[in-house]
């Protein structure tokens, strides 16, 4: 796994991760996608959640 932050992500692509947002709060679930601004899809209990990069604090794999 290389240390680059959409390395990391495109290595996550269909696991689960906790996303830490700006306010303090968070989201767990599968990443389906992203793009190169950090916009994230994350999909649980049959949820999908799109996330705005500029939103994100941490994505834990």
């Amino acid at each position: 796994m290389s240390g680059r932050p959409l390395d990391i992500l495109e290595d996550s692509l269909g696991e689960t991760v906790t996303v830490q947002l700006k306010g303090g709060e968070s989201f767990e679930g599968e990443l389906t996608g992203y793009d190169q601004h950090m916009n994230l899809v994350i999909e649980a209990d049959e949820d999908t959640t799109i996330i705005r990069g500029d939103n994100v604090v941490s994505i834990n794999p």
